[in-house]
Protein backbone atom coordinates (compact mmCIF):
# COMPACT_ATOMS: atom_id res chain seq x y z
CA UNK A 1 0.00 0.00 0.00
CA UNK A 2 2.86 2.76 0.87
CA UNK A 3 3.95 1.71 -2.78
CA UNK A 4 0.95 2.33 -4.29
CA UNK A 5 0.21 5.78 -2.56
CA UNK A 6 3.74 6.95 -3.30
CA UNK A 7 3.05 6.45 -6.80
CA UNK A 8 -0.50 7.79 -7.05
CA UNK A 9 1.21 11.01 -5.57
CA UNK A 10 3.96 11.09 -8.08
CA UNK A 11 1.42 10.19 -11.18
CA UNK A 12 -0.59 13.66 -8.94
CA UNK A 13 2.18 16.03 -9.32
CA UNK A 14 3.27 14.93 -12.64
CA UNK A 15 -0.53 15.73 -14.17
CA UNK A 16 0.07 19.24 -12.58
CA UNK A 17 2.59 20.02 -13.95
CA UNK A 18 1.61 18.96 -17.67
CA UNK A 19 -1.23 20.91 -17.12
CA UNK A 20 0.75 23.72 -16.23
CA UNK A 21 3.17 23.53 -18.71
CA UNK A 22 0.60 22.68 -21.51
CA UNK A 23 -2.07 25.38 -20.37
CA UNK A 24 -4.77 22.90 -19.38
CA UNK A 25 -7.67 24.86 -17.34
CA UNK A 26 -6.93 25.12 -13.45
CA UNK A 27 -9.66 23.47 -12.69
CA UNK A 28 -8.19 19.71 -13.58
CA UNK A 29 -6.11 20.45 -10.78
CA UNK A 30 -8.76 20.19 -8.41
CA UNK A 31 -9.96 17.01 -9.91
CA UNK A 32 -6.60 15.53 -9.84
CA UNK A 33 -5.85 16.40 -5.74
CA UNK A 34 -9.25 15.96 -4.66
CA UNK A 35 -10.28 12.77 -6.31
CA UNK A 36 -7.40 11.08 -6.54
CA UNK A 37 -7.62 7.77 -8.48
CA UNK A 38 -10.68 9.01 -10.71
CA UNK A 39 -9.26 12.13 -11.21
CA UNK A 40 -5.80 10.93 -12.46
CA UNK A 41 -7.00 8.55 -14.88
CA UNK A 42 -9.35 10.40 -16.12
CA UNK A 43 -6.37 13.38 -16.78
CA UNK A 44 -4.06 10.91 -18.60
CA UNK A 45 -6.94 9.23 -20.41
CA UNK A 46 -8.48 12.49 -22.02
CA UNK A 47 -5.61 15.04 -21.76
CA UNK A 48 -1.94 13.07 -21.76
CA UNK A 49 -2.87 10.38 -23.81
CA UNK A 50 -3.99 12.30 -27.11
CA UNK A 51 -0.87 14.51 -26.87
CA UNK A 52 0.92 11.18 -26.84
CA UNK A 53 -0.38 10.00 -29.72
CA UNK A 54 0.07 13.18 -31.40
CA UNK A 55 3.42 14.03 -30.69
CA UNK A 56 6.09 12.93 -33.20
CA UNK A 57 8.45 12.91 -30.67
CA UNK A 58 6.58 10.01 -28.13
CA UNK A 59 5.75 8.39 -31.48
CA UNK A 60 9.67 7.75 -32.20
CA UNK A 61 10.04 7.26 -28.65
CA UNK A 62 7.22 4.71 -28.70
CA UNK A 63 8.91 2.99 -32.40
CA UNK A 64 12.19 2.80 -30.66
CA UNK A 65 10.98 0.89 -27.38
CA UNK A 66 9.45 -1.76 -29.44
CA UNK A 67 12.42 -1.83 -32.05
CA UNK A 68 14.30 -2.29 -28.68
CA UNK A 69 11.87 -5.24 -27.21
CA UNK A 70 11.43 -6.50 -30.60
CA UNK A 71 14.01 -5.48 -32.93
CA UNK A 72 13.71 -8.04 -36.08
CA UNK A 73 9.87 -7.33 -35.49
CA UNK A 74 10.19 -5.05 -39.24
CA UNK A 75 12.42 -7.37 -40.61
CA UNK A 76 9.70 -10.08 -40.87
CA UNK A 77 7.20 -7.94 -42.10
CA UNK A 78 9.69 -6.80 -45.06
CA UNK A 79 10.42 -10.10 -45.64
CA UNK A 80 6.34 -10.77 -45.69
CA UNK A 81 5.94 -7.99 -48.06
CA UNK A 82 8.92 -9.16 -50.21
CA UNK A 83 7.65 -12.63 -50.38
CA UNK A 84 3.95 -11.04 -51.47
CA UNK A 85 5.31 -8.43 -53.90
CA UNK A 86 8.95 -8.56 -54.96
CA UNK A 87 9.19 -5.25 -56.22
CA UNK A 88 12.17 -2.45 -56.07
CA UNK A 89 10.62 -0.22 -53.16
CA UNK A 90 9.87 -3.31 -51.00
CA UNK A 91 14.16 -4.78 -51.31
CA UNK A 92 14.92 -1.15 -50.80
CA UNK A 93 12.95 -0.72 -47.39
CA UNK A 94 14.43 -4.47 -46.32
CA UNK A 95 17.76 -3.70 -47.25
CA UNK A 96 17.55 -0.47 -45.22
CA UNK A 97 15.87 -2.48 -42.54
CA UNK A 98 19.07 -5.27 -42.64
CA UNK A 99 20.93 -2.09 -43.00
CA UNK A 100 19.95 -0.55 -39.59
CA UNK A 101 20.22 -4.23 -37.86
CA UNK A 102 23.92 -4.13 -38.70
CA UNK A 103 23.73 -6.54 -41.24
CA UNK A 104 25.25 -4.80 -43.85
CA UNK A 105 26.13 -7.96 -45.75
CA UNK A 106 22.63 -8.94 -46.35
CA UNK A 107 21.90 -5.29 -47.21
CA UNK A 108 24.59 -5.44 -49.70
CA UNK A 109 22.87 -8.62 -51.81
CA UNK A 110 19.47 -6.97 -51.78
CA UNK A 111 20.58 -3.86 -53.03
CA UNK A 112 23.00 -5.23 -55.71
CA UNK A 113 20.41 -8.15 -56.60
CA UNK A 114 17.90 -5.20 -57.42
CA UNK A 115 20.14 -3.47 -60.16
CA UNK A 116 18.16 -5.29 -62.91
CA UNK A 117 16.16 -4.33 -65.52
CA UNK A 118 15.17 -0.76 -66.24
CA UNK A 119 16.34 -0.23 -62.67
CA UNK A 120 20.23 -1.20 -63.76
CA UNK A 121 22.02 2.30 -62.91
CA UNK A 122 19.19 3.67 -60.13
CA UNK A 123 20.87 6.41 -58.06
CA UNK A 124 18.78 5.92 -55.07
CA UNK A 125 19.84 1.62 -55.28
CA UNK A 126 23.72 2.89 -56.57
CA UNK A 127 23.31 5.14 -53.13
CA UNK A 128 22.44 2.33 -50.87
CA UNK A 129 24.82 -0.15 -52.19
CA UNK A 130 27.22 1.98 -51.39
CA UNK A 131 26.15 2.90 -48.39
CA UNK A 132 25.67 -0.81 -47.34
CA UNK A 133 29.28 -1.63 -49.06
CA UNK A 134 30.97 1.09 -46.60
CA UNK A 135 29.57 -0.42 -43.37
CA UNK A 136 31.64 -3.10 -44.21
CA UNK A 137 34.49 -0.87 -44.62
CA UNK A 138 34.98 -1.68 -48.48
CA UNK A 139 36.16 1.68 -48.75
CA UNK A 140 37.30 1.20 -52.36
CA UNK A 141 33.87 -0.80 -53.39
CA UNK A 142 31.78 2.32 -52.08
CA UNK A 143 34.29 4.66 -54.67
CA UNK A 144 33.46 2.89 -57.46
CA UNK A 145 30.01 2.42 -57.12
CA UNK A 146 29.16 6.42 -56.54
CA UNK A 147 31.57 6.61 -59.63
CA UNK A 148 29.17 4.25 -61.24
CA UNK A 149 26.21 6.42 -59.89
CA UNK A 150 27.47 10.01 -61.31
CA UNK A 151 28.53 8.52 -64.35
CA UNK A 152 25.08 7.21 -64.77
CA UNK A 153 23.00 9.71 -63.58
CA UNK A 154 25.48 12.89 -63.80
CA UNK A 155 22.29 15.27 -62.84
CA UNK A 156 21.59 13.26 -59.40
CA UNK A 157 22.56 15.29 -56.54
CA UNK A 158 23.11 13.47 -53.01
CA UNK A 159 24.92 15.23 -50.18
CA UNK A 160 24.80 12.24 -48.02
CA UNK A 161 26.48 10.45 -51.03
CA UNK A 162 28.82 12.95 -51.28
CA UNK A 163 29.80 13.33 -47.77
CA UNK A 164 30.37 8.91 -47.88
CA UNK A 165 32.45 9.92 -51.04
CA UNK A 166 34.92 12.22 -49.17
CA UNK A 167 34.79 10.00 -46.06
CA UNK A 168 35.88 6.42 -48.56
CA UNK A 169 38.71 8.52 -49.92
CA UNK A 170 39.80 9.58 -46.39
CA UNK A 171 39.61 5.65 -45.54
CA UNK A 172 41.67 4.90 -48.65
CA UNK A 173 44.13 7.55 -47.01
CA UNK A 174 43.44 9.71 -50.69
CA UNK A 175 43.74 12.90 -47.69
CA UNK A 176 44.17 15.44 -50.58
CA UNK A 177 41.16 14.39 -52.63
CA UNK A 178 39.17 14.19 -49.61
CA UNK A 179 39.64 17.31 -48.39
CA UNK A 180 38.87 18.77 -52.07
CA UNK A 181 35.63 16.66 -51.39
CA UNK A 182 35.11 18.24 -47.63
CA UNK A 183 35.80 22.02 -48.94
CA UNK A 184 32.93 21.20 -51.22
CA UNK A 185 30.82 19.98 -48.47
CA UNK A 186 31.38 22.72 -45.63
CA UNK A 187 29.16 24.94 -47.87
CA UNK A 188 26.54 22.70 -49.15
CA UNK A 189 26.21 20.13 -46.37
CA UNK A 190 22.71 20.33 -44.76
CA UNK A 191 24.18 19.86 -41.13
CA UNK A 192 27.47 20.08 -39.14
CA UNK A 193 28.75 16.70 -40.07
CA UNK A 194 30.94 17.39 -42.95
CA UNK A 195 32.13 20.37 -41.04
CA UNK A 196 33.15 18.20 -38.01
CA UNK A 197 34.48 15.57 -40.27
CA UNK A 198 36.34 17.97 -42.11
CA UNK A 199 38.08 19.29 -39.18
CA UNK A 200 39.02 16.05 -37.92
CA UNK A 201 40.87 15.48 -41.08
CA UNK A 202 42.65 18.88 -41.05
CA UNK A 203 43.99 17.61 -37.51
CA UNK A 204 44.73 14.71 -38.41
CA UNK A 205 47.21 16.35 -40.92
CA UNK A 206 48.52 18.54 -38.35
CA UNK A 207 46.91 21.42 -39.75
CA UNK A 208 45.20 22.22 -36.04
CA UNK A 209 44.68 25.82 -36.16
CA UNK A 210 42.78 25.47 -39.50
CA UNK A 211 40.45 22.89 -37.62
CA UNK A 212 40.35 24.97 -34.67
CA UNK A 213 38.79 27.75 -36.91
CA UNK A 214 36.21 25.37 -38.72
CA UNK A 215 35.07 24.19 -35.37
CA UNK A 216 34.61 27.69 -33.69
CA UNK A 217 32.53 28.34 -36.98
CA UNK A 218 30.44 25.34 -36.09
CA UNK A 219 29.76 26.55 -32.73
CA UNK A 220 28.40 29.94 -33.78
CA UNK A 221 26.42 28.50 -36.66
CA UNK A 222 24.63 26.24 -34.28
CA UNK A 223 24.45 29.23 -31.37
CA UNK A 224 22.62 31.30 -33.83
CA UNK A 225 20.33 28.45 -35.31
CA UNK A 226 16.74 27.73 -34.86
CA UNK A 227 15.75 25.28 -31.80
CA UNK A 228 15.26 22.54 -34.61
CA UNK A 229 18.15 22.63 -35.64
CA UNK A 230 20.33 22.91 -32.65
CA UNK A 231 18.58 19.54 -30.94
CA UNK A 232 18.93 18.04 -34.77
CA UNK A 233 23.03 19.19 -34.69
CA UNK A 234 23.35 18.43 -30.87
CA UNK A 235 25.75 15.23 -31.53
CA UNK A 236 27.71 17.24 -34.17
CA UNK A 237 28.38 20.50 -31.95
CA UNK A 238 29.14 18.55 -28.74
CA UNK A 239 32.12 16.70 -30.68
CA UNK A 240 33.47 20.20 -31.82
CA UNK A 241 32.83 21.16 -28.49
CA UNK A 242 35.04 18.18 -27.14
CA UNK A 243 37.71 18.99 -29.92
CA UNK A 244 38.42 22.38 -29.09
CA UNK A 245 39.12 21.04 -25.50
CA UNK A 246 40.75 18.36 -26.46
Amino acid sequence: MPFLYGLLIVLQIACVVHMVRSGRPYWWAWIVIFVPGIGVAAYLLTQVLPDLQNDPRARRAARGLAKRLDPEKDLRRLRTELERADTVQNRLRLGAEFLELGAADEAETIFRESLRGMHATDPDILLALAKSQSAQGKAGETIATLDALKSANPGYRSPDGHLLYARSLEGLDRDSEALAEYDVLEDSFPGEEARVRKAELLRRLGRDADARTVLEKVIERVRIAPDFYRKAQREWVDKAKQMLRG
